[in-house]
């Protein structure tokens, strides 16, 4: 089953000033969003933040949060960039 993912327009917008190698990781996370759903293991520092939200590290610096709701097949990514400012 494919997972349909939702970039909220702060994220796209806030993608553009992040670096290349960060915007490349992203969306080889959102792929692997779509493909195998909103539990992501193999990412670093993969965890549940209770309310339906998850997160993850892109590498050292940058996260990236996502919401998703059992039994849904929407998938809305509503942070990405720095995990000092990251809305947790």
């Amino acid at each position: 089953m494919k997972y349909e993912i939702r970039i909220k327009k702060k994220v796209d917008r806030g993608l553009t000033k992040l670096p290349a190698d960060v915007q490349k990781l992203f969306f080889l996370l959102v792929a692997d969003l779509q493909a195998d759903g909103p539990i992501q293991k193999s990412w670093r520092n993969f965890s549940p933040l209770g309310g339906h939200r998850y997160h993850c590290h892109l590498n050292y610096r940058y996260v990236a949060g996502w919401t998703w709701r059992k039994n849904e097949i929407v998938i809305e990514v509503y942070y990405v960039g720095s995990r000092e400012k990251a809305p947790y």
